[in-house]
């Protein structure tokens, strides 16, 4: 399955709306323009569609406010927390801006991954 290119003009909105913040990492995911905190994604360009990590709770709002969809990159594979910003929000900024600001504070308001220590090496069984 291929996967179309973002647009330009979406790429450059992208980038003209991702929070300017320490915290913030750009880095392309799946080849598209994307912005992790925490070492999650918050933020990303899909095709020609933007998508943003909230709680369950802003997706329901912003679905139930502005016919916002969840996000399926493959049909079927629905992506939890993740949703796709109706094409009206694009052009306002400032509600563009306050989703993105959201999606920021959920990512950083979970806890970041932490890495399991190590298990002790069990001894051998049968080894005299």
């Amino acid at each position: 399955m291929a996967w179309r290119k973002a647009p330009p003009q979406l790429v450059s909105l992208f980038d003209s709306v991702v929070p300017r913040d320490p915290r913030v990492v750009r880095r392309p995911m799946f080849g598209y323009p994307a912005a992790f905190a925490n070492g999650k994604l918050f933020a990303s360009l899909f095709e020609d569609s933007v998508v943003l990590k909230l709680s369950p709770e802003d997706c329901g709002q912003l679905q139930a406010a502005h016919g916002a969809s969840a996000f399926e990159p493959m049909p079927g594979r629905r992506k939890r927390e993740y949703i796709v910003l109706p094409e009206a929000l694009l052009s306002d900024r400032v509600a563009l801006d306050r989703w993105l600001s959201r999606a920021l504070d959920y990512v950083l308001s979970q806890s970041s991954a932490t890495k399991k220590a190590p298990r002790a090496a069990s001894p051998r069984k049968g080894k005299r």
